[in-house]
């Protein structure tokens, strides 16, 4: 039986030759040898002498094809579309920020704090707040308003500075 190694010397320049006709660019030729070369290492138990080289350029010719589909999905970027991606600066404003309101909504008690966020985030009414923390609804209110006044106090603070 013939080695792996002995394989690739005998038939590496015909499959490159064989994937350069089909592509027309060495680089492709080269990546397309190779993984011709990576797929028959992975059935190397199974081929037949008599018929490797047909093997070969059968996988190279289907690699081809497989990159030629690939690549006809791929579409061209129009250069004049204005970029997505936040501004990094921007980025680490709001990062800043939310920092600071993250520590700022900490300094407030347990209860104001979640009374806060379960009607901003998950807005449940004020009834659902206050049964779930065993308050009225007008106590669940004030505790909503007064913790939003703290934020808009601190958020006019930083705005002055």
């Amino acid at each position: 039986m013939i080695s792996f190694h002995d394989l690739y010397q005998r038939y590496a320049p015909d499959v490159y030759r064989f994937a350069y006709y089909l592509c027309g660019d060495a680089a492709q030729a080269e990546d397309i040898t190779s993984e011709t070369f990576v797929r028959a290492w992975t059935s190397f138990d199974r081929l037949q002498t008599q018929t490797v080289k047909a093997y070969l350029l059968t996988i190279a010719r289907h690699v081809f094809l497989q990159d030629r589909k690939r690549e006809q999905r791929q579409v061209a970027l129009n250069e004049e579309l204005p970029a997505t991606a936040p501004d990094p600066s921007e980025l680490a404003q709001t990062h800043t920020e939310l920092d600071a309101v993250m520590t700022l909504l900490n300094t407030l008690p347990d209860v104001d704090r979640a009374v806060l966020l379960m009607r901003a985030q998950d807005g449940l009414s004020y009834e659902e707040i206050a049964v779930a923390h065993n308050i009225s609804v007008a106590a669940a209110k004030v505790k909503v308003h007064r913790a939003r006044l703290t934020l808009i106090r601190w958020r006019s603070q930083e705005d002055t500075k």
